[in-house]
């Protein structure tokens, strides 16, 4: 019988899991959910997975809190997304205090669910029966919810199986967390095939390291940082025969890397991907050569237009949109936002990139202000509307800079009388810890262009 989970050494089977998720969905019928609403969702990686799959059967909807924000934006997200009920455990409660809002259903150390606080309002209806809504800020600073639906999450697993093979014989390491889209990605994909999901809870390049040569795993998600670090643990260790793809994303990966590892014997398949199309839309599969542009997943059209929205000419540069069945339904509660990105079916996605005579795609620039740190998303706007909220600053700029360890980091300059040190306290309060800037640098005017657009690529020039 394959396993379908392993965390920290303890496997759960397929039938044991699905038993989980209906003991999962029994129990918070009981406890007071109800049909069509929208859950906020907490939780260490065994509960999740096991409410991941109870959500169709309980019909309800979960918002993926990322349990590494701080607590006002916990609170935003909650507030914006009109919960009624936060989903925690015993084990890492929510760092939240009670609120009027919702209530509160925790799991204890013993895998009961317990009614902590009860609602303070009635159910609203949220966006479908297992759906996911999943906070991104994209390039506007203000974290808005995208909702896939669980087919969007099928669709996409099933392209990848064709593209890239898929086997009940797969054993794919999740060192991303789950509550990331990638990391749902992966247990939806090894659902399908009925393959098992090795979790990490964090990444630890040892302990990757390990797995690899001792657990059997054939499949890994990485992004380059990552990537990096495990190949400067394993030194000139090649690749086990077990492993048969590294998907590498969440930007740019150097060809130097891929060169390193290549030649070590790791099948690596760089790949794009975003959120809002849940997670995987084109992949350079493993072997081809690096000059070779990246090819759309089966089902996905994905095109280049120019300003005008117009497809773009073979090899010219303009934005990327992509259409098919993986794509969101649109963002949670904000019509406008949904209108702007999904226009006649097809999702633009602000990335810029090419389309190669051959078919492939070119992916030029991830949206250009993004900063991948260490395998997580800062929106360079997100962190300048908490820096000018600071009496003492009138203006700021946020962009990333390289780093050995976490790939780049986040920087900040600003026009103003604070001092680094009142603003780092002053982000570290409201921001999570991976998006406070490292550096700060008081400037007299921060570059911009002629229709006053700030300049991110000029900050410190």
């Amino acid at each position: 019988m394959s396993d379908a989970l392993v965390i920290d050494g303890s496997a759960l089977s397929w039938p044991g899991l699905r038993a989980r998720a209906r003991e999962v969905a029994v129990a918070l019928a009981a406890r007071g959910v109800e049909p069509g609403e929208l859950l906020a969702v907490h939780l260490p990686s065994a509960a999740f997975a096991a409410l991941f799959h109870a959500a169709p059967q309980l019909g309800a909807g979960l918002l993926v809190l990322n349990p590494r924000l701080a607590p006002g934006e916990l609170a935003f997200q909650l507030e914006d997304a009109g919960v009624r009920w936060l989903l925690d455990a015993e084990a890492s409660p929510a760092p939240l205090p009670p609120h009027p809002a919702w209530g509160r259903l925790r799991l204890d150390r013993e895998g009961a669910w317990k009614r902590i606080d009860l609602p303070g309002k009635p159910a609203t209806r949220g966006p479908g029966a297992g759906a996911s809504v999943l906070y991104t800020s994209g390039t506007t600073g203000r974290p808005k919810g995208a909702v896939l639906s669980r087919a969007a999450f099928e669709s996409g697993a099933r392209a990848a199986a064709t593209l890239l093979g898929a086997s009940s014989r797969d054993r794919w390491l999740a060192c991303m967390p789950l509550f990331h889209v990638g990391g749902i990605a992966i247990l939806v994909r090894c659902a399908a095939a009925e393959a098992a999901t090795i979790v990490h809870p964090r990444f630890d390049p040892e302990r990757v390291s390990h797995a690899l040569d001792r657990e059997g795993v054939s499949h890994v998600s990485l992004v380059a940082n990552m990537l990096e670090r495990v190949l400067a643990v394993r030194g000139e260790a090649r690749a086990p025969s077990s492993l048969r793809l590294v998907l590498v994303g969440g930007g740019p990966v150097p060809d130097d890397l891929i060169h390193r590892a290549c030649a070590l014997g790791y099948p690596v398949a760089p790949t794009y991907g975003l959120t809002e199309a849940a997670s995987q839309v084109a992949t350079r599969p493993p072997g081809r050569a690096l000059g070779e542009g990246l090819h759309p997943l089966p089902g996905l059209e994905v095109e280049v237009v120019d300003e005008l929205g117009r497809t773009a000419q073979p090899a010219s540069e303009g934005e990327i949109r992509v259409r098919g069945g993986s794509l969101m339904d649109g963002y949670w509660r904000r019509p406008e936002a949904t209108e702007r990105a999904l226009r006649d079916g097809w999702l633009y996605t602000g990335d810029i990139g090419r389309i190669g005579a051959d078919g492939t795609l070119h992916v030029l620039d991830r949206r250009s202000d993004l900063i991948v740190s260490g395998g997580e998303n800062v929106y360079p706007a997100e962190v300048e509307a908490v820096l000018v909220s600071h009496p003492r600053v009138g203006e700021a700029g946020v962009a990333g800079r390289p780093d050995e360890r976490f790939g780049m980091r986040p920087h900040a300059w600003f026009v103003g009388r604070a001092t680094p040190d009142e603003l780092r306290h002053f982000c570290e309060a409201r921001l999570a810890r991976y998006k406070v800037p490292v550096g700060f640098e008081r400037v007299e005017a921060l570059p911009r262009g002629p229709a006053g657009k700030l300049l991110r690529s000029r900050l410190g020039a």
